[in-house]
């Protein structure tokens, strides 16, 4: 404590006092994490309930969009996008392919690659997804109107990239969108590599 009974932080002694967080950071805070939450949880989770006669984790259909939006890719290129080790890679291929939603072949440049290919139950499982999901969302997005869309979009977009800024160590490939490319996306660039920034990706809008 110092005089007066102010609490004292290191950081003072360096020129680099803060003042504690108001509300608007816990209010930025708490909704947030509700609209990520309603995202993953509520709209994604209920959308492939509905729609796969399997269950389907999350991991398991983000897995199943990435090998969607690309022609061909390997197990090991998939595990690298997303960040997980080839054995679980390889374990959750496993179940895509005994759903029918994915197959697995000989690399015919290199034997000892595998690659893999969405089917067509696959692909159409990711088709229905987005539109059911377009459906539910875009609605509400779209009452926003234009300019408040817009200006969402352009704080959302600034949040993201100033936070990566203090985190510079985080260099690995970045899938953060879901698969919501676009060639032009700043937190991409600032990772270092994207996840589908590849000349494999077949439309920059989504799977077809």
């Amino acid at each position: 404590m110092i005089a007066g009974g102010t609490p004292h932080h290191a950081d003072d002694d360096l020129g680099h006092c803060h003042a504690p967080p108001g509300e608007g950071y816990f209010r930025f805070l708490r909704y947030g994490h509700i609209l990520s939450s309603l995202l993953r949880e509520l709209l994604e989770d209920r959308f492939l309930g509905e729609l796969s006669t399997h269950p389907l984790t999350r991991a398991q259909f983000c897995f199943l969009k990435l090998i969607t939006l690309n022609a061909d890719v390997q197990i090991g290129e998939v595990a690298r996008c997303l960040g997980v080790t080839a054995a679980a890679s390889s374990k959750t291929i496993d179940k895509l392919v005994m759903l029918g939603l994915v197959t697995r072949t000989p690399s015919t440049e290199d034997r000892r690659a595998t690659m893999l290919k969405a089917t067509d139950a696959g692909r159409r499982l990711v088709r229905d997804f987005e539109d059911l999901k377009a459906s539910r969302l875009w609605p509400v997005i779209d009452a926003l109107g234009d300019d408040r869309r817009q200006l969402l979009c352009e704080l959302l977009e600034e949040v993201c990239v100033n936070i990566l800024d203090q985190e510079r160590h985080l260099n690995r490939t970045c899938m953060r969108c879901a698969g919501y490319f676009h060639a032009d996306c700043t937190v991409g660039r600032h990772q270092g590599e994207c996840g589908l920034r590849d000349a494999r990706v077949l439309s920059p809008k989504g799977p077809v």
